[in-house]
């Protein structure tokens, strides 16, 4: 197996792996809305979110389904893209790193929505049950996405001071999200931040390519 194959699939089953071993013991140990303090600016709370990364939703029982199923082709779509990266010898492999943070991410968050709804009973006001008698809280491809990192680094009134937000209440960093969510994140982040030399590489080893192969006058 050649070096960036194993590099994308141990980053994608490490992140995959580690998004549902956490999702598991909080569904399984937590009730909807507890929380636990670990420091004051680290909390595990225990939300579900019907929609996308960070909480955001996708509104309505058909927008969940089509949400579900938009994240299915994508990754369809995203494992197509990777395996031609890695097959070309000019790709760079901070891209194939980036990608497969991404779609590490995006498969969490899809085992969530797809089978949660099946496999687990309601988290509200109770521990859920894992293959509950009743059946599950939601039919297949309706599951919540489970999240649980919660970092209040600022909570409180800004100095009055302050131009234009002076006095105002203020609550930082707001959105509760999960191992999945951060994979994604760092996946953007590092395309946004390297992208000229990532493809510049790329571009650079193309045209090289194409001059050894171009037959001397």
């Amino acid at each position: 197996m050649k070096f960036r194959t194993f590099l994308s699939l141990f980053i994608i089953l490490f992140f995959v792996i580690s998004d549902q071993l956490l999702k598991l013991w909080v569904k399984c140990t937590m009730v909807l809305g507890e929380n636990i303090k670990i420091y004051d600016w680290f909390h595990i709370h225990f939300i579900e979110n019907k929609g996308m990364a960070f909480g955001w939703e996708f509104g309505g029982e058909y927008g969940k389904l089509a949400l579900s199923l938009f994240r299915i082709f994508a990754v369809i779509l995203l494992a197509f893209y990777l395996h031609q990266l890695i097959k070309r010898k000019e790709s760079s492999t901070g891209v194939i790193v980036s990608i497969s943070l991404i779609m590490a991410g995006a498969i969490g968050n899809i085992i969530d929505s797809t089978f949660y709804g099946i496999l687990f009973s309601d988290s509200f006001r109770q521990v859920a049950t894992f293959l509950p008698e009743s059946g599950g809280y939601a039919p297949l491809m309706h599951g919540r996405v489970v999240d649980m990192f919660y970092f209040p680094l600022y909570e409180g009134f800004l100095p009055q001071w302050m131009p234009f937000f002076g006095g105002k209440y203020f609550h930082f960093f707001r959105p509760i999200f999960n191992i999945a969510d951060t994979a994604i994140s760092l996946g953007v982040f590092t395309i946004i931040l390297f992208y000229r030399s990532f493809f510049e590489e790329m571009v650079i080893e193309e045209e090289r390519q194409d001059v050894t192969a171009s037959p001397s006058a």
